[in-house]
């Protein structure tokens, strides 16, 4: 599923191309991903422009305002969405469900599993649509720090590994960036929340800073539908140091890593390093 780092290079590599750039039209191809795509959503876009990309969580958000009018676009990726920009006239595919139009380009929206979303926000506030108002910290911005990982984790009993990938709490972080960010960490995905200490959090919190940069930086990982707007994959997948790595070597203490459930997914960690 495509996380924050795999969604802020989405977002990164699309606004070059689309800021400031008039919307000639959409298409839509489907009635229905995750949620009813709205009707009547080439009248909607038709002749707005995008003033901008946001990116909320694991959320796109297409500023398309003109003057008191418009709204936000909001598209979300779901388990094997990915966006292409793709030329003008380029033949759908099975799975291409909705295009947006422009000049000298298209953009297009593939979901095989159709676990997306793509919704319409009229207005400016776009912060307070329910699938946005409700989500969590982001772990890139300058209030996350570990002081707030340690209030955060005050009175809850559940493991750490579930917490970071919890959107209410912290927004963004998928299994793989809380294996990496762990045993970057030196902490254990078993550990209970509560009971890890303040300065342990502040390493944590670095950790999970640096994790999720190195993936953008690396163009987030592919491991099965994710790819870039221009058709590229992303290599962080290689570099990992845990993550679906259960019995080779760690490459801190050269171990065996292993591999637990956890809340229906694989934690991957080294029992010797994690603590």
């Amino acid at each position: 599923m495509p996380e924050l780092p795999e969604v802020e290079v989405s977002r990164q590599g699309l606004l070059p191309f689309l800021a400031q750039q008039c919307i000639a039209g959409a298409v839509v191809r489907t009635p229905r991903l995750r949620h009813d795509i709205p009707t009547g959503l080439d009248a909607r876009l038709t002749g707005l422009r995008v003033e901008t990309i946001r990116r909320r969580g694991k959320y796109l958000l297409f500023d398309c305002q003109s003057g008191s009018g418009g709204g936000w676009l909001i598209l979300h990726l779901g388990m094997s969405g990915s966006l292409r920009l793709v030329p003008p006239a380029t033949p759908a595919q099975a799975h291409d469900h909705f295009d947006l139009l422009f000049a000298g380009t298209t953009l297009r929206l593939r979901d095989p599993r159709r676990f997306g979303a793509l919704l319409w926000h009229e207005g400016v506030a776009v912060d307070a649509h329910p699938l946005l108002a409700g989500l969590g910290i982001e772990p890139l911005s300058n209030a996350f720090d570990g002081d707030w990982l340690y209030a955060a984790a005050r009175g809850r009993r559940a493991p750490i590994k579930p917490l970071l990938m919890d959107s209410c709490v912290v927004v963004g972080i998928g299994n793989i960036y809380a294996s990496e960010s762990l045993h970057l960490a030196g902490i254990s995905p078993r550990r209970t929340a509560n009971r890890i200490s303040r300065e342990r959090y502040h390493r944590l919190a670095v950790a999970v800073r640096s994790t999720l940069s190195a993936a953008i930086a690396a163009g987030g990982s592919s491991v099965r539908d994710y790819v870039h707007s221009d058709g590229g994959a992303g290599c962080f997948q290689l570099s990992c140091a845990v993550y679906d790595r259960a019995g080779e070597p760690c490459p801190g203490c050269g171990r065996p890593v292993r591999m637990i459930r956890q809340g229906g997914r694989s934690s991957f960690y080294c029992p010797h390093c994690q603590r």
